[in-house]
């Protein structure tokens, strides 16, 4: 399985948003930033890490509606589940 090409576009800006913020959070903690600015800024790098991981996961529940209609699936339940639960 691969991210569709529709979703591509979403998790690539998600993950760029992502290390941006991670980029920001290393520069906090340089400067030596009050914790609660850097845990702010940090649980906003988690959402956008778990936005991707959620859209991949999305993308790859498409790709198997998509094959079950066609009579194979690419991907089974428990690796699904697998990936769901390797976002938590």
């Amino acid at each position: 399985m691969q991210v569709d090409e529709e979703a591509v576009g979403a998790v690539l800006n998600r993950l760029r948003r992502a290390q941006g913020q991670l980029a920001g959070v290393i520069a906090m903690i340089e400067a030596g930033r009050d914790c609660k600015d850097v845990v702010t800024q940090l649980a906003a790098v988690s959402r956008a890490l778990d936005r991707a991981g959620f859209k991949i996961v999305a993308s790859g529940m498409r790709q198997c509606m998509a094959a079950a209609d066609e009579g194979t699936a690419p991907m089974s339940e428990a690796e699904l589940e697998k990936l769901f639960l390797a976002l938590a």
